[in-house]
């Protein structure tokens, strides 16, 4: 799974898609990774107060990485 995200919004719909691919709840997720449900729920709806040390653990208990890379010339529009 490979996808491009360059705001909170993106990252946390990246998550949501990974986790019900995963037939995983907020819940278990929040368990796999030590987080609370809430916070699940925070990061999946892109709130940008979500910690960078939490994401990290969510993408980490869905067998994700977070890689960084330069940033296309196309505009978004061109990715879609």
């Amino acid at each position: 799974m490979s996808e491009l995200a360059r705001s909170p919004e993106q990252i946390g719909n990246a998550i949501r898609r990974a986790r019900k691919k995963h037939g995983m709840s907020q819940s278990e997720l929040g368990e796999k990774s030590g987080l609370r449900q809430e916070t699940i729920s925070l990061i999946e709806n892109g709130n940008p107060a979500a910690k960078l040390e939490s994401i990290l653990a969510v993408l980490t208990a869905l067998g994700l990485e977070l890689n960084v890379s330069e940033r296309s010339k196309l505009s978004l529009e061109e990715l879609l």
